[in-house]
């Protein structure tokens, strides 16, 4: 259904102008073109079309306007014209003109003339065509060919003839597959070179991208848009990837990476455990990843162990096998080497989930522990861990590793992904396994074809089960016997908390064999694809539906070189099977008692399903035709090659299942074991119309022809094959038709974004227009799906998935178009690149909404064979090519010419062999139902006659056998190749020979090959005579093949090395029109070039077609090179396409070589650097001596070139290192090329940009480097007044400063809100601090780094806050769409603008007049250099790279390639310069643009590493930890501090600060490592990181000695600095040229225009107050970024975190350093001692406990002789972790009442770090142990009551675990002492040990009962008396009741002794009170026993007498 209108003129326009014409029916609006300059009339002869998806409704306006154009203002509106559909409807076509009417409804005298048809569903409209419309071709002014198109097109918004480019005239219709729309020059994507997408199952490519160019181009506008924001859904870019009419785009990605292994590591730290469920247990942790275990250490009687262990697994697999390995971590309880321990709780997850979080990474989260055995049970515990999974070039940050001193909020922190509730519940996994059909056969067993020999016994060959894996667990079905359609109709259950944690169900179908079960087929489930967690969502449910499987090559070899595509790794090269499955979920009700709680999988028998439940059986019809087939790698051989194409297993003709798949009544199909027949005939009720149709599946083998040295074509010329294939699926094609309204939703969005991209990176003007556009098509794009979906609702054989999944679909795509009309409104300049990445965010959505999880037809597959055998194939999804009347739906290949490259299967595929192409095939497919088939020809080019098979003769709708082209068209093609650049380097001498191969149709030429470079000008004319193309003329013009560019490296010997490829698509010119602007002659365009799926360099080059017409070729525009250069027969690129030249200066700064490695094994010893741009170039001077010193003697060098004035078109400038040897020879050492100059493009300032930081912005950082102060300065000063009076963000920015405090006036915004925080954060320990600070004394670099770290972490967390406000806010705006939102924004960004300034916060002086701040220093959690970028700001480093790269994408590391370094600089700019520039004083000419750089002699320089500690260290002993120790190099300095080595430990602390005295520039590389000390063999290096010291040296940044944030002159924060804050600011106003400083009066300094204030005294040590500038000038500093011209910021204190690296393992952190480097040159005065940063000692302590007496203990004993309750009490108490140092009290015996009495005083020396808050133990692991390990653990006293026995093992009653630094007060009395004590610590008052020193009070034990909860079981008196080791020593006290300082005994009751003392008391207490009556009864009973005893004897005796009658 559609409507369709030409519009043909509008007459009687007044004046003369550019006019447009815009076209609006149901919302959707299309323009025309502009015509230009146009006067009384205007002639459009465009036509549109609508596709309709409901019927029109004859009361429907169609509305046209018509506008004056304007490029700059808003179009003017001339007329409007309406017309109502009434007629059209009834009549199904109209011609009208009619006049227009203004805007007050009054008609004017302009009038327009259009036709209008509309053709409905049903086909009422008469049979159509478009030829009709076109009948009369419009007669155009002369020679401007015009060509009325055709329009049949696949997508809502093509409409003809219309393209934006500017330059260009409409004669490009919009539907051209690769537009080569925009002349700009990077079109990455143009002509669909296409970057591959990354994940395998979407081949889609990215379509190509638009150009909108500047504005001032005097090109006229040619593709209309009203204001350049609507870019309405008619823009040339909304035609989505499949631009055009009859062909679609290319795949270019060649080459298949999913089943490639790669590296992995996943690390895990298990933290602590909480709240473990059981008494006293003793838990260890075993942390599972797939097979591999690793168990923590025993913690013994504790539940809440706490452990710190690293562990690190390492592997190496393909993606998908590692996301779906899963992770369990489980706690055992008492586990040793006898027993296996048991289960307390497990936790798993798939590592895909850990992958898909922000870093990869869960950072201290608790697991919630579970068990498995019994789903009843609840929760069991808390499991503190951090895991991490880090892939290759994956760097992960860890947050700063610092003391967790705050309580954790665990329900907080979680280890779940977002949006998984805390509460998971227990849930069944139904998996229904039904049948399957199609399967292969697989005569695995020799034995299987003996027996068929011997016995005929001819039975299937194949013993299916199905296996189903889901997280962990395995289920399987039962074996099938010898069935290749197998019926199971059983269901595996598994049970699984519920959201589950594993993203994939496996479901896999094998062959059972003897020997081993191979895999025949394997599909994932995505449980993301079948479920929706929304409000409106739906728990996961799939089917009933077939999904189909694909994996190897069908025919049975015993060895299956592709068995692993049958496992699901990798694209599978052909159909396998299908399988008949469905899913459900239960959520199961774990109170309900009849419940099964086992979690085991089960497998049980499930109803089957009904025949038609997945559809209705409807025959399909596939139609392909070959319409050429080149580019046939000539390694096939030349043997007869034939394609074959099938679908499932119909078409299969050598392999494929020769029994009918399908035994349904219709379609019985014969064919028989023996003869494999090729036909498959179809059933007799189908010959009414077919004649008999009978497959075609495959073409005739043709002998192919020679191409050239690589390639072979075949002889495809007028004569097409084609095949056609009749199968027969259940119809689910509404499935794919949504998903193809989506994905084409999809592609224009994707190539919207890359215009965007690309405007933004080519810097086009009015990115945010196009933006704007591309919303407005989203949002009209998701409600046409809506309005299409609406009709879907209600269909009989829709899965419940199927409905919930379209409802959710609509939901988001109707959300989503919303959500864009309120984003546009939204798209400002400013806003720009946020809202990009929210639009990313859709197209996300898109494709992940596009895959449809249930199956319907399986794909299609195209395999090339030679010789009957299989060599390459190319798949082709169903969806793609699907048909359907509604336009959206139907595929995007679909009755397309569609250009495929076939590939080699499997494995075979990857490396170098996947890069070359097995054979470029243009293909046309077309498949729908055969009922639907009567057009399936349409989008064939036209001009051809059907070649039939004798019987369908004359039938129409019987497929063709072959087309037959009758006509065709002469072309030349000319291929301008101009440059490449970036090219890959394919000698080892890191170089090419490149040359470039250009394939068109079945010619190839090649250019010239050029030696020895990465980025070759050819500067080339290729022109390929005599192209003849079969089809209309028109067609060609819009659709011409593409043309294929390899690169290749040309080798002396053997074949030439492939280096990559790009596509392209000319520009065509046909014989009736003129070569004349804005299309011809064509611009020069950058390509993408592709190696494998890789990027490697851009091709620069221009295509153009021209028809060779009736004259010939004297007709063809002459070729005019320029006259200056004869390159004899080569060709080179004419006038008028090559780029204009204009002269540039390159001057190039030589400062020196660095890190050169041997060349040949000899040493490099006299090299030299030769700089080339463009042909012309400079060398360096030689350096004499590279080892004595490597630098240049001279320093700045230039030559002057002719660059393109375009700077986008600029040459790469080539860096080249060569060796002079002796006799003149001359050795390449490496090279580099730098691709982009735009950075060093220096632009002289613009005269009128009066303010200092524009000019600054335009010389692009180019300042920081030249330094030179000529600028024009903006008079007046600037009072930077240090204490805005202004508050910002309501906060109180004054600081009132007391006259003795040595602070800066200068306090940050953001520094404010530091301090605050910090004290909100201190809160509690304030009353503390006040103490201990007092004294300067006392703190310590220590005391000034934790504190850093405090605020760093505060930072970071504001910052997260900020960020997630931000975007909350922002999704809030989109959502309710409110538009007054900027100013909220500008608020919330605030903070985060303020943390970028990240300067260590000035002090603040709290409101207590004694404490004093600790001053701060800055820790960067990441390099130095990431934050001061590199530390070039003058000084670049080049790497020089030597080799080949490697041919697998893995080994390619640009490292190991790098064979030295080369540093200096470059400049570009126009000649000449302005004079003002080079006339400035001190200006000298030598230097030219490189003023005031320092000289480059050496210079000695003292170095002091400071090393603080290594986090995180990767294990390198067996027992998974390390003894680490730091190794320093630098230059000859070799320094390894083996003997300070640290046991046993991942995360040291060193401490230690290293001085090297060093001469730069031969020692300039520093290298910190750390070693792992081994007593036996070599230490391993754990990681290293490397810095350049000399970047470092010579920054503006000054990097030499970080500046603190204070001055002082002594204590802790002593200034580090030979030279003083005032000495270094005159040094560097001197070194800038900045008028300054000026020290004033009353605390001010002016600088250059800026007045600074601040104090002026000092405070020395004793006291003494001193006037000083220090402050003062110190201010300045810390501000030196404000400062015009000269400023740049200043490194301040810091420490850095670097990544240790290890060259075994490349690009994965093995760990990171903190540590920093101060520098300070030999000449100046010597900078003073090191600062102390050695770890802090830990501090000696004794904890004195007195246990005086417990009450209300329970009691666990009953008496055996009174049965009262009793309990022998004793406490027992340790230290946390010094569990065998544990000490007891004596028993108090036989308490009746659970009161017991100690008075036992426990005595517990410790060692205590009072900054980290731990303990610190040292032991020996075990008994083999070398050495002692240092361990840090909480201060946590345990406090345990026991009940003894004298002969079974004590009872344990309950415990209590204080941490010594936040425990509750203790209760009054025994009474107030309560289970609140524990539970809820929030509101109770906490204290600290180390601040009250004497506590006691009464504490609860607390123990679990049987329903896990917590109660009390007794309660302690308890008093803790905390002293220093000294104050233990002046006042000693005993153990237990000793000597000295005794405790009394305590005064226990007489019972508890009772009888002991007095058996004889008890022993009558028993027996008279509780057992009298027990013994009576005894003693009756025992008589009554002895009388039957006597009767029974005595009985046998008397019964004879009395028989005898004795």
């Amino acid at each position: 259904m559609a409507l369709l209108l030409q519009l043909r003129t509008v007459s009687g326009l007044r004046g003369k102008a550019d006019r447009i014409a815009k076209a609006a029916f149901r919302g959707l609006s299309f323009y025309t073109r502009v015509i230009e300059n146009c006067e009384d009339e205007a002639r459009f002869d465009e036509t549109f079309r609508w596709p309709v998806a409901s019927s029109i409704d004859g009361n429907e306006i169609l509305e046209i306007q018509v506008f004056n154009y304007s490029k700059v203002f808003t179009n003017r509106l001339i007329g409007t014209f309406r017309m109502v559909l009434q007629k059209v409807v009834e009549e199904g076509q109209v011609e009208v003109t009619d006049t227009l009417i203004d805007d007050n409804n009054s008609a004017i005298q302009t009038s327009i003339s259009i036709e209008i048809r509309y053709q409905a569903l049903d086909g009422t409209v008469g049979a159509w065509n478009d030829k009709e419309f076109l009948e009369t071709p419009s007669v155009h002014s002369e020679g401007d060919g015009r060509y009325p198109l055709e329009t049949d097109s696949l997508l809502s918004g093509h409409r003809q003839g219309l393209d934006i480019s500017p330059g260009k005239s409409n004669q490009q219709s919009a539907e051209r597959t690769f537009r080569r729309a925009g002349k700009g020059v990077f079109s990455a994507m143009k002509l669909g070179k296409t970057r591959p997408s990354k994940d395998d199952h979407r081949k889609q490519d990215e379509p190509a991208v638009l150009e909108a160019e500047d504005l001032d181009q005097k090109a006229i506008r040619q593709g209309g848009r009203l204001e350049p924001d609507t870019i309405s859904l008619a823009s040339v870019t909304a035609v989505t990837t499949n631009v055009s009419n009859k062909r679609s785009k290319p795949d270019i990605k060649m080459e298949p990476s999913a089943g490639r292994p790669m590296d992995y590591q996943v690390s895990i730290t298990i933290i602590e455990a909480r709240q473990l469920v059981g008494l006293n247990m003793d838990p260890m942790v075993c942390v599972e990843v797939g097979e591999e275990k690793k168990y923590t250490s025993m913690k013994e009687s504790t539940n809440c162990p706490y452990y710190n262990e690293y562990f690190v697994f390492d592997f190496h697999v393909p993606p998908d096998v590692m996301f779906d390995k899963i992770i369990k971590l489980s706690v055992i309880h008492s586990k040793n080497l006898l027993r296996s321990g048991t289960l307390v709780g497990s936790f798993k997850m798939d590592v895909g989930t850990v992958y898909t979080q922000p870093e990869h990474q869960f950072y201290h989260k608790w697991a919630i522990l579970s068990d498995p055995e019994d789903l009843t049970a609840g929760l069991k515990g808390y499991l503190k861990c951090d895991i991490a999974v880090v892939g290759k070039g994956d760097n992960i940050k860890t947050p700063h590793k610092s003391n967790e001193t705050e309580e954790e909020d665990i329900e907080g922190n979680l280890l779940l992904p977002d949006g998984v509730p805390a509460e998971r519940q227990w849930a069944r996994f139904y998996v229904k396994i039904y049948r399957a059909e199609g399967l292969p056969r697989m005569n695995t067993s020799i034995m299987a074809n003996v027996k068929k020999a011997f016995i005929g016994d001819n039975k299937d060959l194949v013993d299916p089960y199905v296996q189903v894996v889901f997280a962990g667990q395995k289920g399987k079905t039962s074996v099938q016997k010898s069935s290749y359609e197998p019926l199971w109709n059983e269901q595996i259950i598994f049970t699984e908390m519920f959201p589950p944690l594993c993203k994939r169900i496996k479901v896999q179908i094998r062959d059972s064999d003897k020997v081993n079960d191979v895999a025949i087929g394997t599909h994932f489930i995505d449980l993301r694809k079948i479920s929706n967690e929304g409000d409106k969502g739906f728990l996961p449910t799939f089917g009933p539906a077939w999904v189909n499987m694909y994996g190897s090559t069908r025919n049975y070899t015993l060895m299956d070189e592709h068995q692993e595509l049958n496992e699901g790794l990798g694209e599978g090269v052909s159909f396998r099977a299908r399988l008949l499955l469905s899913l459900a979920v239960e959520i199961l009700d774990t109170t309900n008692p009849e419940i099964n709680s086992s979690t085991e999988v089960q497998v049980e028998q499930a109803p089957s399903v009904a025949d038609n439940c997945t559809g209705k059986m409807e025959e399909f019809f596939l139609f392909g035709a070959f319409l050429e087939a080149t580019m046939i790698d000539r390694k096939i051989g030349d043997k007869p090659i034939n394609f074959e194409v099938t679908i499932g297993n119909y078409g299969n003709q050598i392999d494929g299942m020769t029994k009918p798949i399908l035994q349904r009544k219709k379609e019985g199909r014969n064919g028989d074991e023996e003869e494999s027949e090729l036909l498959q005939n179809s059933s007799e009720d189908e010959g009414d119309e077919d004649g008999e149709l009978v497959s075609v599946s495959s073409s005739q083998p043709v002998k192919p022809l020679v191409t050239d040295r690589n390639y072979f074509h075949l002889p495809y010329f007028e004569k097409k094959p084609c095949i056609y294939i009749k199968s027969w699926w259940q119809d689910q094609r509404r499935r794919l038709y949504n998903a193809n309204i989506m994905d084409k939703i999809a592609d224009k969005l994707e190539e919207g974004l890359n215009d965007v991209q690309e405007m933004i990176k080519t810097e086009k003007p009015h990115p945010e227009r196009r933006l704007r556009g591309v919303l407005e098509e989203l949002s009209s794009g998701c409600l046409r799906f809506v309005t299409l979906a609406d009709k879907d609702q209600h269909h009989s054989s829709h899965t419940r998935l199927d409905r919930e999944r379209l409802k959710s679909c609509m939901r988001e795509l109707e959300n989503m178009g919303q959500q864009a009309t309120t984003l546009r409104s939204q798209v400002k300049k400013n806003t720009m690149k946020d809202k990009l990445k929210l639009v990313q965010n859709f197209l996300q959505k898109l494709r992940f909404l596009v895959d449809e999880p249930q199956h319907t037809i399986p794909d299609v597959f195209i395999w090339m064979m030679s010789n009957n055998k299989r060599i390459a194939y190319a798949r082709i999804p169903s969806k793609d090519i699907l048909y359907s009347i509604v336009d959206e739906e139907m595929g995007k290949d679909c009755a397309k010419v569609k250009t495929v490259f076939l590939k080699l299967p499997g494995k075979r595929g990857f490396g170098p062999a996947g890069w070359t192409v097995q054979a470029k095939m243009e293909i046309y497919l077309w498949l729908g139902l055969s009922k639907q088939r009567k057009d399936f020809l349409s989008g064939l080019p036209c001009g051809f006659e059907e070649k039939k098979t004798a019987r369908g003769q004359n039938l129409p709708s019987f497929p063709p056998i072959s087309l037959l082209y009758t006509k065709k068209q002469v072309f030349q093609l000319r291929a301008h190749m101009y440059q490449a650049r970036s090219l890959f380097a394919a000698d080892s001498s890191g170089l090419s020979d490149p040359f470039a191969r250009v394939f068109f149709i079945s010619q190839s030429q090649c250019t010239e090959v050029l030696n020895e470079t990465l980025c070759p000008t050819w500067d080339q004319l290729l022109v390929f005579d005599n192209v003849e193309l079969y089809g209309e003329v028109h067609e060609m013009r819009d659709d011409p093949p593409i043309i294929v560019i390899e690169i290749y490296d040309q080798d002396t010997v053997g074949r030439a090395d492939f280096m990559g490829r790009t596509f392209a698509k000319p520009v065509v010119k046909m014989s009736d029109e003129h070569y004349c602007p804005p299309r011809f002659p064509p611009q020069l365009e950058y390509y993408q070039i592709y190696r494998g799926n890789s990027t490697a360099g851009d091709l620069l080059a221009a295509f153009e077609l021209l028809q060779i017409g009736p004259g010939g070729k004297s007709d063809l525009p002459p070729i005019d090179g320029p006259t200056d250069m004869d390159r004899g027969p080569i060709l080179p690129v004419p006038l008028g396409i090559r780029p204009v030249l204009s002269k540039y200066r390159v001057e190039i700064l030589f400062w020196g070589l660095r890190d050169l490695k041997r060349v040949n094994l000899a040493q490099v010893d006299r090299p030299r650097v030769d700089i080339e741009c463009a042909g012309k170039g400079v060398q360096s001077s030689l350096i004499q001596n590279y080892k004595k010193n490597p630098n240049f003697s001279t320093l700045v060098k230039w030559f002057e070139v002719d660059l393109p004035e375009n700077e986008l078109l600029h040459p790469p400038l080539n860096i080249r290192v060569v060796d002079c040897r002796a006799f003149g020879r001359y050795t390449l050492v490496g090279s580099h090329a730098v691709s982009s100059l735009r950075k060093f493009i220096y632009r002289p300032p613009d005269k009128k940009a009066q303010q200092w930081n524009m000019t600054a912005k335009h010389l692009n950082g180019y300042l920081a480097m030249t330094n030179r102060a000529h600028r024009s300065r903006p008079t007046g000063e600037i009072v930077v007044n240090m204490e805005p009076e202004v508050p910002i963000k309501k906060m109180e920015t004054m600081v009132k400063l007391d006259a003795n405090s040595d602070a800066v006036v200068k306090v940050d915004v953001s520094e404010e809100e530091k301090e605050k925080k910090k004290k909100k954060k201190k809160g509690g320990e304030d009353e503390g601090l006040e103490e201990e600070e007092v004294d300067e004394s006392m703190l310590d670099w220590w005391s000034k780094y934790f504190a850093s770290i405090e605020t760093m972490k505060e930072q970071l967390r504001q910052q997260e806050a900020a960020a997630a406000e931000a975007e909350e806010k922002e999704e809030v705006d989109i959502a309710e769409g409110f538009k007054g939102q900027v100013k909220n924004k500008e608020k919330s960004k605030t903070p985060k603008d303020d943390k970028k300034k990240k300067q260590p916060s000035a002090p603040e002086l709290p409101e207590k007049k004694k404490k004093q701040k600790i001053d701060e220093l800055k820790v960067f959690n990441k390099e130095l250099e990431a934050e001061f970028d590199n530390f070039e700001d003058w000084l670049h480093t080049f790497n020089l790279l030597r080799g080949k790269i490697g041919d697998n994408d893995d080994n390619a590391t640009e490292e190991e390639r790098i064979v030295g370094r080369f540093k200096g600089s470059i400049c570009v700019y126009k000649v000449p310069l302005p004079d003002d520039i080079t006339k400035e004083a001190g200006y000298d000419p030598n230097f030219g643009m490189f003023q005031g750089i320092p000289s480059n002699d050496p210079i000695n320089v003292l170095v002091r590493v400071y090393v603080v500690r290594a986090t995180d260290l990767h294990p390198a002993d067996i027992n998974g930890k390390a003894d680490p120790y730091i190794a320093i190099k630098l230059g000859k300095t070799d320094i390894k501090d083996k003997e300070n080595y640290i046991s046993k430990q991942l995360n040291p602390v060193f401490g230690k600060s290293f001085d090297i005295e060093a001469t730069f520039p031969m020692e300039s590389m520093l290298t910190v490592a750390v070693y792992d000390w081994d007593l036996v063999g070599t230490d391993d290096l754990i990681g290293e990181t490397k810095i350049d010291l000399e970047n470092r040296y010579y920054s503006k940044h000054r990097a030499t000695c970080g500046m603190s944030q204070t001055y002082s002159i002594y204590g802790y924060n002593t200034w580090r600095d030979p030279m003083k804050p005032s000495q270094i600011l005159s040094k560097l106003c001197k070194d800038g040229k900045v008028d300054g400083p000026h020290f004033g009066p009353g605390g001010r300094v002016k600088v250059a225009n800026r007045v600074f204030t601040g104090p002026t005294e000092i405070e020395d040590e004793n006291g003494q107050k001193k006037q000083t500038d220090e402050h003062l000038a110190l201010t300045v500093l810390r501000h030196w970024e404000d400062i015009p011209w000269a400023g740049c910021k200043l490194v301040p204190e810091h420490v850095e975190t670097r990544p240790l690296l290890n060259p075994d393992k490349p690009g994965i952190e093995q760990g990171r350093l903190e540590m920093w480097v101060d520098m300070f040159p030999m000449d100046m005065p010597a900078p003073g001692p090191a600062t102390d940063i050695s770890p802090r000692k830990p501090k000696k302590y004794e904890l004195r406990v007195i246990v005086w007496n417990t009450d209300e203990v329970i009691l666990e004993d009953d008496d055996y002789f009174t049965g009262e309750k009793s309990s022998d009490i004793f406490v027992r108490g340790w230290l946390k972790g010094q569990q065998e140092d544990k000490q007891d009290t004596d028993v108090h015996y036989h308490s009746l009442t659970g009161e017991g009495n100690f008075n036992w005083r426990y005595i517990f020396p410790f060692d205590y770090l009072m900054a980290e808050e731990k303990i610190v133990i040292s032991k020996k692991e075990s008994m083999f142990s070398w050495d002692e390990t240092e361990y840090k653990i909480p201060a946590r006293l345990t406090l345990q009551v026991w009940d003894a026995d004298h002969f079974s093992a004590d009872d344990f009653l309950g415990a209590i675990e204080l941490d010594l630094n936040r425990f509750p007060r203790g209760a009054k009395t025994a009474k107030q002492c309560s289970l609140e004590m524990v539970t809820n610590e929030a509101e109770m008052p906490m204290i600290s040990i180390f601040k009250q020193k004497r506590v006691k009070g009464w504490w609860p034990f607390v123990a679990r009962d049987e329903n896990d909860e917590l109660e009390v079981t007794g309660k302690v008196e308890a008093e803790l008396h905390l002293l220093t080791e000294e104050e233990a020593e002046k006042s000693p006290a005993g153990l237990a009741r000793n000597e000295p300082d005794p405790l009394e005994k305590p005064n226990r009751p007489d019972t508890a002794f009772l009888w002991f003392l007095n058996p004889l008391k008890s022993i009558r207490y028993l027996i008279c009170t509780r057992y009298k009556w027990l013994i009576i009864k005894i003693l009756l009973a025992l008589l009554l026993l002895i009388m039957v005893a006597l009767f029974l004897y005595s009985m046998p005796g008397y019964m004879v007498k009395k028989l005898l009658g004795a």
